[in-house]
């Protein structure tokens, strides 16, 4: 499905995700605009950009994985280029919006990554945020700018929806999840449990609860982001041993950092669904995961803001 694009609409990429990039440009019916990212001898990186910018609407789609620190500079580098070479509006739009887990001062002398990104991004010139399934909903509020939040939860809760599993039940692997695992359970009209863990003195081993009836069912655990995986192997293990048929384990962010997918691999997780707001390396695409785009949501929400329309229909 091609859209209605303006004269002015101008698409760039960096180096974190070109596949996704290139799957919203096909979405679009658009070009990828023409940029070049070179390094000079010590590691600085140089960013040409190789066709007119002045006075276009310019939409620059780069994640903040990692290497995170490589990224965000590149990102903020091509920010400036663009403010520099004239462009009207420079939308950001971040699928995977990294250094985000320190979103407050959780013990004194700690940094907030969250608030400092958005800062950073600010100062470069960036006029608009496109980004999915922050780690904390208040990190829109660290930014001075308008920021639309899409959301992963609809791609994955089409996924297990066509799957018609019987039986179901979504449980999330800590008491901080319920929130997103209720939503889930609403849409698919599952019952909704959770695992409970605590420490009842230190250097006691740690107690684990599960609430709700498992017994017999297909377990479907969702979380927002995965990185080490240890916990939602864990997790993943305990409901098995406690009777579950199966489990499932969804989130929209894949980190997948360290020995993650070998985690994975022996653990009890059936499937694992991911969608690619972080680039899945060949190396760690495993038969247990399942990726699924989200480059048709990006574009629709790329469309509306370009044609001002409204973007809250997408998070109905």
């Amino acid at each position: 499905m091609a859209y209605q694009l303006g004269e002015n609409f101008k698409l760039f990429t960096l180096n974190s995700n070109p596949e996704l990039a290139q799957e919203i440009a096909d979405e679009l019916g658009c070009q990828l605009g023409q940029s070049s990212i070179k390094h000079f001898s010590d590691g600085e990186i140089q960013i040409h950009i190789e066709e007119s910018v002045r006075g276009a609407e310019v939409y620059l789609i780069q994640s903040t994985s990692q290497p995170g620190s490589e990224h965000v500079m590149e990102l903020l580098i091509m920010i400036d280029a663009l403010k520099r070479a004239s462009a009207e509006t420079i939308n950001v739009v971040i699928p995977y919006y990294g250094y985000a887990r320190q979103d407050r001062k959780a013990s004194s002398r700690e940094p907030i990554t969250a608030k400092l990104v958005a800062n950073m991004l600010e100062k470069a010139g960036a006029t608009h945020i496109i980004t999915m399934d922050l780690h904390a909903p208040q990190i829109q509020g660290f930014f001075n700018m308008p920021v639309d939040q899409l959301l992963g939860g609809k791609i994955l809760e089409k996924h297990f929806f066509d799957k018609g599993l019987a039986d179901a039940i979504v449980v999330a692997p800590d008491n901080g999840g319920l929130g997103r695992a209720r939503k889930l359970a609403s849409h698919l009209d599952a019952p909704i449990g959770f695992i409970d863990k605590r420490r009842m003195h230190p250097g006691e081993p740690e107690v684990v609860n599960i609430v709700g009836d498992i017994k017999g069912k297909n377990v479907i655990i969702i979380v927002d982001i995965i990185d080490t995986a240890t916990t939602i192997s864990l997790a993943a293990n305990v409901l098995v041993e406690n009777g579950a048929k199966a489990v499932y384990a969804c989130c929209t962010h894949a980190v997948l950092s360290g020995q993650a997918v070998q985690r994975i691999e022996e653990s009890a997780i059936t499937e694992l669904v991911v969608t690619n707001t972080i680039r899945l390396p060949e190396e760690k695409k495993i038969p247990k995961i399942t990726v699924l785009s989200v480059a048709p949501l990006l574009a629709e929400a790329i469309e509306h803001v370009h044609n001002e329309k409204p973007v809250s229909p997408l998070f109905e």
